[in-house]
């Protein structure tokens, strides 16, 4: 069960203020001269309230946390936002190309023609777009921004049939998906991602009388897939050495709408433990059993009123519900916790997969680094490379460049999201440049 105490938070404050600052392998410091805004502070607000999963329209609205939760987010963000991308949003070496003259908002946000942008997808980057939308509508009042957080491959299909501006994807779209966005983006334009925020997906448990639980890769794909139904199975049990395990049945829980999570979740499974995985990884979940529901929070519900279950969900919506969730046993030194800052190590070692500007990353979800925590996502934006709407377009890409920037990145990790590497980060703020 991931924990953070206030002796550990206590230990990141003294090292962002007294000391100099570790960052995870691959991820720079930020230097104070390239910042442009004021330094990160807590939001008065430290996690959303519960909401209604599923087809609904994200808008600024204020929330609230529970201290625990803020104090877990809020203890790794004070040393990632001294981490992470570093210079200003706008990559040295190149001229801006905007679609249209632009305003200058609050903040130093600079706004795009006022339009209504509707965009859906990915659950998982809610938080982080209920945050954006925020700020950004405060600094560029004449653009409505609306996002749907219907789950991946909703959002794709949304994408695909032109009903939106740009969708948020946790899984990339297939070779045939590009083909088909050629009729979406004018102009020979196709499809392109844009990864824009990571997390860990966490193994949230009920299990009553058992505090903390270890898992590792096998032991998770036999019980996801139904062949380990009780929870005091012998290879459980030598995972948790010293822990009283019941006998009670296991509840799997999955999602039952098409997921990006579900798509990552398979991937972790079919790469860390291939010879017990059989069902290789797709959005759609397609192993027999268990129970399932709909969306990440439905699933985070699902787990936290039924005893015995188990299920994969984003840390953010664990923690919102102060649903326990599983260390992973990697081959590392120790198990490893669900947090920002390990997802943040494990992400830190992502590349692009291709040389052609779609910055589709490789995750390692084989790591056995100490303290990389394997089960991660990165949730990419989807647009044109050309031929987007006119019509929205001059907002999309201001909104974009806002949430790539040194303003829209910096403060992430309050939201419990990890860090992207600074060299992908440059990458994508080069590439929004281009698009058209």
């Amino acid at each position: 069960m991931s924990r953070i105490t206030s002796d550990r938070l206590l230990i990141v404050i003294t090292g962002g203020v007294n000391g100099p600052v570790t960052c995870p392998s691959g991820i720079a410091p930020h230097r104070p001269q390239d910042r442009t805004a004021p330094p990160p502070h807590v939001p008065d607000r430290l996690l959303p309230v519960h909401r209604k999963e599923s087809r609904r329209v994200l808008q600024p609205k204020r929330g609230l946390r529970s201290p625990a939760v803020g104090t877990a987010i809020v203890s790794s963000a004070l040393l990632l936002t001294a981490c992470g991308s570093s210079g200003s949003s706008r990559p040295a070496g190149r001229s801006p190309s905007p679609a249209s003259p632009a305003a200058t908002g609050a903040g130093g946000i600079t706004c795009g023609n006022a339009a209504t942008v509707p965009a859906s997808g990915s659950t998982a980057q809610e938080f982080a777009m209920k945050f954006w939308i925020k700020n950004y509508m405060r600094a560029c009042p004449g653009t409505r921004i609306t996002y749907e957080a219907n789950g991946s491959g909703a959002g794709q299909s949304d994408f695909l049939t032109g009903k939106t501006a740009f969708a948020g994807s946790d899984s990339a779209l297939s070779t045939a998906q590009i083909g088909r966005s050629e009729s979406v983006c004018a102009d020979g334009g196709r499809a392109i991602h844009l990864p824009m925020v990571g997390g860990p997906i966490a193994i949230a448990f009920n299990l009553p009388g058992v505090s903390r639980l270890v898992l590792d890769a096998p032991a998770l794909a036999r019980i996801f897939d139904t062949q380990i139904t009780k929870w005091n199975d012998p290879a459980i049990a030598k995972l948790n050495p010293g822990t009283t395990l019941p006998s009670t049945p296991i509840r799997a829980t999955h999602r039952s709408d098409s997921s990006g999570t579900t798509d990552n979740f398979t991937s972790y499974l079919s790469t860390a433990a291939p010879g017990t995985w059989p069902h290789g990884h797709n959005k759609v979940w397609t192993a027999g059993g268990g129970q399932s529901a709909k969306g990440s929070s439905g699933v985070a519900e699902q787990v936290k009123k039924t005893p015995g279950a188990i299920g994969y969900v984003e840390l953010t919506h664990a923690l919102a519900r102060n649903v326990p969730t599983a260390s992973i046993a990697t081959g590392a030194p120790a198990p490893v916790d669900a947090s920002v800052l390990t997802a943040s190590k494990a992400i830190a070692g992502s590349t692009p997969m291709n040389a052609d500007g779609d910055l589709v990353l490789k995750l390692d979800y084989a790591t056995r680094a100490p303290s990389a925590y394997p089960i991660d996502m990165v949730t990419y934006e989807i647009v044109c490379d050309k031929g987007n709407k006119p019509a929205t377009w001059p907002a999309t890409k201001a909104f974009l460049t806002y949430i790539a920037g040194m303003t829209g990145q910096q403060d992430l990790s309050f939201e419990g999201y990890a860090t992207l590497p600074a060299m992908i980060v440059n990458k994508v703020r080069t590439r929004i440049n281009t698009l058209a």
